[in-house]
C-alpha cells in the first residue's frame, strides 16, 4: 500500500466516522496531527504515521502461515497479542510472526 493509499484510507476513516477526533483516538494520536497530516504540514515521521492508519483502518490481505488469508489489521493485532507458554496456539503465532515479512514491528536484538 502507498502513502497516497494510506492518506486516502485516512480520509475515508474521517468521513466514515465522522470527526477527526474519533480517528485520532483510534490511531492513539491528537487531533491536531490528524488535521496536520490532512493538511500536507505534520512535521512528525510521516510514514509511522501512515503505517499507524493502515494498521487500523487497512483491508490489504495478507497470508498467514497459522491463520491463512487474514486482513492487515488482524494480522498486526496477533502479532501484539503477549506470549504464553502455555497457550499453544499463541506459542506457534509468536514463532511465526517473529520471521514473517509482514511484521514491521521492530526486532529485538538476540
Amino acid at each position: 500500500m502507498t502513502n497516497d493509499d494510506r492518506l486516502e484510507l485516512l480520509r475515508e476513516a474521517v468521513a466514515t466516522h465522522g470527526s477527526q477526533a474519533k480517528v485520532a483516538r483510534m490511531l492513539g494520536y491528537s487531533a491536531a496531527t490528524i488535521s496536520q497530516v490532512l493538511a500536507g504540514q505534520y512535521k512528525g515521521l510521516l510514514i509511522a504515521f501512515l503505517t499507524r492508519v493502515e494498521e487500523v483502518f487497512g483491508t490489504t490481505e495478507v497470508d498467514c502461515p497459522i491463520l491463512g488469508t487474514i486482513t492487515y489489521p488482524q494480522c498486526v493485532e496477533e502479532r501484539r497479542r503477549p506470549f504464553s507458554s502455555a497457550n499453544p496456539h499463541r506459542v506457534r503465532m509468536f514463532q511465526a510472526c517473529r520471521g514473517c515479512s509482514n511484521n514491521a514491528d521492530p526486532r529485538e536484538e538476540q
